[in-house]
């Protein structure tokens, strides 16, 4: 067996999966679940330490033998987040979080030093938008002065996990793009945006090196191999943000694909071989990491809207999807706005979530359960429009993540896109886009061919769109669109 393993660390919890590449099969998949500090002010955070704890009790339940025949690691994780390391590998302060939206008022600084938003646009491709790594560095920087002053490196979640791994400090351009001080054109970090956030200290010196695409950003340490029980020296790939690589285990890595998860947040993206960008901003230009490019659209908010109605009304998943079963295409003019966290895009970190519409003959749980459902994939639904303007033709749809284990998402998802939707045969995405890096990494040869030899679909999971539904979303969609437009100046 030739055994590759892919860590994901995510919002809610690690999960590492060993793929048997030889005999195309998952040996081990299991997962250890992370807490989460929230406040009122919009700070989302996590200590690292949670990261190398869940990945030790990952390992620790996998058989031994299976560790032991571990040839190369590959490690995905959350984007956006923001983890200040000192001079001795020490972390010196909670990571902010990608859904972390207590950062707005430093978005708007950055912006205005650096002569606004066209003026950003045209220096890195995108944004400076709340959730963003830059203005979480402001921040430490304006509110814990005495980490900020120990600062010596500048890491996202899953370049701290392979520091853990290999005792090198590296990055990639796929997470890196999501930083808001890295060029996505000329695939570099910006100086001008590190400067803005400080013209004092020398933060280009705090980045770490970009390791490129297939390459390996180090090997194994004994301290980690003895800690998780897989062999010392083993290669680990340069890693990825978690929606790179689940554009990796999904099989988007050649133009024209197009793949939508469904996790605690919410993301469409494609591949590409140019830079794509939005001047609009609802597409994020980021790089891909397989050497091109994924522009993406994310929301803040997906699974977590149908989480937050299951528990308001104390029911299970499988409950809620039969009371959405009961309600029609729009629920009857009931229309939610799924912002609970804030939102990105459209961006309006101090969102909320809002429910409208009712009349006395509409107010159903059933409404209440199927908008839910609906209303995350309207929020995707204006990337599908962004990729159409900017010349972008998808003819397929797959669907990852926990949501693409509903059938009715599913089916909605197809209906509302107009596209035929697959689902893989391997849920965990992103972890499997970790592992076949991995095989990439210690093998060598294509990505695009690991992808397609890999990458199994559920024929059983699998939708065509249903034209008659066509008319009755158009109609919902542009209810929920004129409710956006209405409440966005009371969230600005």
């Amino acid at each position: 067996m030739q055994i590759v393993a892919g860590i994901d660390t995510g919002t809610q919890s690690t999960k590492v999966l060993c793929y048997d590449a030889e005999h195309k099969r998952v040996v081990a998949s299991v997962s250890a679940p992370h807490a989460m500090i929230s406040r009122d002010d919009g700070t989302r955070e996590q200590e690292a330490v949670w990261y190398l704890d869940a990945i030790r009790s990952c390992f620790s339940q996998i058989d031994a033998k299976i560790r032991a025949q571990i040839t190369a690691i590959g490690v995905s994780a959350q984007q956006h987040g923001f983890v200040p390391v000192g001079s001795k590998g020490e972390v010196l302060a909670p990571v902010k979080l990608w859904c972390d939206t207590s950062t707005s008022e430093q978005c708007d600084t950055l912006t205005k030093r650096l002569g606004g938003e066209e003026s950003v646009f045209s220096l890195i491709g995108n944004q400076i938008l709340v959730g963003y790594t830059a203005p979480k560095v402001l921040h430490l920087k304006e509110h814990n002065k005495d980490a900020y002053a120990k600062l010596a490196h500048i890491l996202l979640p899953h370049d701290y996990i392979n520091f853990y791994l290999t005792g090198v400090y590296s990055a990639e351009a796929g997470d890196a793009s999501g930083t808001a001080f890295f060029d996505v054109k000329g695939r570099t970090w910006s100086e001008e945006v590190l400067l803005a956030i400080d013209g004092e200290r020398s933060l280009l010196s705090m980045v770490p090196p970009l390791v490129e695409a297939g390459d390996a950003c180090g090997r194994v340490t004994q301290q980690a191999a003895k800690e998780l029980g897989i062999p010392v020296g083993i290669p680990v790939s340069c890693g990825c943000g978690d929606n790179m690589a689940a554009a990796l285990g999904t099989g988007c890595v050649k133009p024209g694909s197009l793949t939508m998860s469904m996790g605690t947040s919410g993301t469409i993206f494609g591949y590409s071989d140019s830079c794509v960008s939005d001047r609009k901003g609802r597409l994020a230009a980021f790089c891909s990491s397989s050497g091109g490019y994924l522009p993406l659209l994310c929301t803040m908010n997906c699974t977590i809207t149908t989480e937050s109605i299951r528990a308001l009304f104390g029911y299970d998943v499988k409950k809620l999807d039969e009371l959405a079963l009961q309600a029609p295409i729009g629920c009857e003019g009931v229309t939610m706005l799924p912002f609970f966290n804030g939102e990105r895009v459209p961006n309006l970190p101090h969102g909320k979530g809002v429910l409208a519409g009712f009349d006395f003959s509409n107010m159903k749980v059933e409404n209440i359960a199927r908008a839910a459902l609906e209303s995350s994939i309207y929020a995707m639904k204006g990337g599908l429009d962004a990729f159409a303007e900017l010349g972008f033709e998808p003819k397929h749809l797959v669907l990852t993540g926990g949501g693409a284990k509903s059938a009715i998402w599913r089916r909605i998802a197809s209906d509302v896109m107009q596209l035929p939707l697959s689902v893989p045969k391997i849920v965990e995405s992103a972890a499997l886009g970790a592992a076949l890096q991995a095989l990439w990494t210690s093998s060598g040869g294509s990505i695009e061919e690991f992808a397609q030899a890999h990458v199994q679909f559920d024929e059983e999971k699998g939708c065509e769109p249903d034209p008659r539904a066509r008319e009755g979303y158009e109609k919902a969609y542009g209810r929920y669109q004129a409710y956006v437009d209405a409440m966005t100046p009371l969230f600005r």
